[in-house]
């Protein structure tokens, strides 16, 4: 891991802000998959998932009676475990629900916003050689909390044919009922465009890899989305007063993500540089997901040495990173300090994983600087707003004349006439 003191902002945009690729060759085959997908339905999802994949897949449901039984095929004390996590990211989602409000202006005029959740969304959850029922959780209650009324899981099934149990599993604790065992772009495509099987939905939410991100890019304008999910990133500021253990750890907990995961190190001691980048090579050659650590290390690991911790701060703002720690002392004391970050753990015992999966607050978070201007998910984005507007025909009349005005000032006749006819004679019928 790197050490460096000099030309942190030049390193900072070229490097772990990572300047948009040429992704030609992946739109390409994106399109070509949507369209298909578009044009022959579930056939089309059945061939690309043993195209893919190499698995053949004799149907895309996933039976009702697989998911109950999914809870019974874990470990008692792993599902009590879902159940408190379920619990946790229930409580916060709720929090964040917003409500209708109406103002009575006058006896005659009522101004307001109606709240109404989406009706049908999509939650794309990663699988294949790996199990995230983490992901659904936090896709899913958010989407509960708003009110949706239908949710639909898409998930890579594994080897076997099938989704991973512990994902089925999380799926039977928060009521979904509607999975399907399609992943990849394909799986992005049948959401958006619907198919024999699968009906089309509102929006789209989850992670995946870079032909899914790329899918949903394409897809935005047809459905909704929630962002283009880059790498993951993890940025610390830290002072002399923090362990080098701690430190080393939770970078390194980032970084055996992928191997593009960035992982840097801010701090004004020279001694905790020192000693954090002894720990990464320590701690490196226990981990299972070695080799993807060390990478992701190796290109995007950076330990930034500065002058101060307000000049911290500031580089931090600059990234915008999706997790920021802040281990120095007093740490609440310097949430002001924070502009731009996904999620922000105070304190030396508020690790990032603690966030990924039990906490509650979401870990769909804003990456590649883009937490500069968006938000984690939350139950708001599975909610829409309609402006409500109600005038009585005394109250328009008092400010027809302005509106009229206004619409022949931009040379909208129809405008004008529309206020106009309701005050003509005999127009008030």
């Amino acid at each position: 891991m790197k050490v460096d003191t000099t030309d942190i902002s030049s390193i900072m945009n070229e490097k772990l802000l990572r300047l948009e690729d040429s992704y030609d060759q992946i739109d390409q085959v994106v399109r070509e998959v949507m369209e298909q997908v578009k044009t022959f339905g579930n056939q089309a999802l059945i061939n690309y998932t043993e195209q893919f994949d190499g698995i053949s897949l004799p149907s895309i449901n996933v039976r009702a009676e697989e998911i109950e039984a999914a809870v019974q095929l874990l470990d008692p004390a792993f599902v009590a475990i879902l159940e408190q996590a379920k619990s946790n990211i229930f409580d916060y989602h709720l929090h964040q629900k917003e409500k209708s409000w109406y103002v009575n202006k006058s006896d005659g005029i009522i101004l307001g916003q109606q709240i109404t959740p989406l009706h049908r969304v999509g939650v794309y959850v990663p699988g294949g050689k790996a199990a995230y029922p983490s992901t659904l959780l936090m896709n899913v209650i958010p989407a509960l909390v708003a009110g949706v009324s239908e949710i639909v899981v898409v998930s890579p099934p594994g080897k076997d044919g099938k989704v991973n149990p512990a994902v089925l599993a999380a799926a039977s604790l928060v009521g979904v009922k509607e999975i399907y065992a399609i992943g990849g772009a394909q799986a992005i495509a049948a959401l958006t465009y619907g198919t024999e099987t699968i009906r089309p939905v509102d929006k789209i939410v989850g992670p995946g890899n870079i032909y899914v991100a790329r899918a949903k890019k394409y897809a935005f304008g047809k459905v909704a989305i929630d962002m283009i999910a880059g790498p993951s990133e993890i940025c610390i500021i830290a002072d002399e007063s923090q362990n080098p253990l701690f430190i080393a750890a939770d970078l390194l907990s980032q970084a055996e993500h992928d191997e593009m995961a960035a992982a840097v190190l801010i701090t004004d001691s020279s001694t905790v540089a020192e000693q954090v980048k002894l720990e990464i090579e320590k701690q490196l050659s226990n981990l299972e997901r070695a080799a993807i650590a060390r990478k992701a290390i190796d290109t995007y690991g950076n330990i930034f040495i500065v002058e101060s911790i307000d000049a911290a701060f500031a580089l931090a703002n600059e990234m915008a990173p999706e997790h920021l720690e802040v281990m120095v002392e007093d740490a609440f004391l310097q949430l002001p300090k924070i502009k731009n970050a996904g999620a922000i753990f105070l304190g030396k015992f508020s690790p990032e994983p603690l966030g990924d999966y039990f906490a509650g607050p979401n870990h769909t978070l804003p990456t590649s600087g883009t937490a500069k201007f968006s938000s984690p998910l939350g139950t708001y984005d599975f909610m829409k707003k309609s402006s409500v507007i109600y005038y009585s025909e005394n109250e328009l009349k008092k400010v027809k004349d302005q509106i009229i005005d206004f619409a022949n000032q931009e040379g909208l006749g129809a405008h004008a006439n529309s206020l106009s006819v309701r005050f003509a004679e005999g127009g008030n019928k």
